[in-house]
């Protein structure tokens, strides 16, 4: 893959939150185990099943549209003061 298509350090961190909150919503809430074995194990399943049928997270934004959410944000909080 050509080093212009990696995301960039941000987006990375925005792709493992995201499977954090996949794994947990659907797998590992709070309360649900019993063990630290019971844990693992299920975190072990849920993610065999869930790389079988998984697609790649893919960034969807392009840098321009970035730049110009970016641009709105700052026009929109430059009169705040701050």
């Amino acid at each position: 893959m050509p080093r212009s298509l990696y995301p960039t350090y941000a987006s990375y961190l925005n792709q493992v939150e995201t499977w954090f909150n996949i794994i947990t919503q659907k797998a590992i809430r709070r309360g649900s185990f019993r063990s630290v074995k019971e844990l693992i194990h299920r975190i072990q399943t849920f993610t065999d099943n869930y790389n079988e049928t998984s697609k790649p997270f893919v960034l969807t934004a392009s840098a321009q549209s970035i730049i110009e959410k970016v641009e709105r944000f700052c026009k929109a909080i430059s009169g705040t003061g701050h």
